[in-house]
């Protein structure tokens, strides 16, 4: 099994806090690593992470890395080294995506993330079949940061807010936005070139709700 997981990459000059927070995530991945769980940390192909501007409190932005780093033991435990997993969350809510060869093996992934502590939904968007290939994880890598690009560049909707995800062409959106950002985001998505399918995994704001964020 090769589980990816999605955290924040490195910069320099960051906040000391955040300096400081992430050195404890890059140990728990550490950690999980050695317990047998390849977890590829800096995922360079998703938005989001730790950021001052984040519509996440600190605190759910440091649940969601822990989250995904648990989900690693917790899916071995559950299917062993069988299939492809990426397992991402934003503020609480779950997306697993990549390939698992049966529909039991689905079932448990999803049932052995829906146990972590501090997840609230799970969307358990796991094909079953056969790995993708290296040329469609380079696909998929292309279309999320094209996607990305299109976002930054609308100015009607507020990227940073956005988390990308891509598997196999279908790409899933994350995030806490109004019914009017989600809307306007999936069309940008949609219209990228080698898109197949765009997938809404957002966590839908009320606009006064979003006023009291700012």
């Amino acid at each position: 099994m090769t589980l990816h997981t999605r955290t924040p990459s490195a910069a320099a000059g960051r906040h000391p806090l955040l300096t400081s927070v992430l050195a404890g995530a890059l140990a728990l991945g550490t950690l999980a690593s050695l317990q047998g769980c390849v977890l590829l940390l800096g995922a360079g192909a998703v938005s989001g992470g730790l950021m001052l501007n984040d519509r996440r409190t600190s605190g759910a932005q440091l649940e969601d890395q822990s989250i995904e780093l648990k989900s690693g033991n917790r899916i071995r435990e559950a299917i062993g080294d069988k299939g492809h997993i990426n397992v991402t969350s934003y503020n609480r809510i779950v997306l697993v995506s990549g390939e698992v060869p049966t529909e039991a093996d689905k079932a448990a992934v999803g049932k052995a993330v829906a146990a972590i502590e501090n997840v609230a939904t799970v969307d358990n968007e796991l094909e079953v079949g056969a790995n993708s290939s290296l040329k469609t994880r380079s696909s998929d890598t292309v279309i999320t940061g094209t996607v990305k690009s299109a976002l930054l560049d609308a100015k009607d909707v507020q990227a940073s807010a956005i988390k990308v995800v891509t598997e196999r062409g279908n790409v899933y959106l994350m995030g806490r936005v109004t019914e009017r950002e989600a809307t306007r985001a999936a069309e940008i998505a949609r219209a990228q070139s080698s898109v197949l399918k765009v997938v809404r995994v957002f966590e839908i704001l009320t606009e006064e709700q979003l006023g009291n964020l700012k």
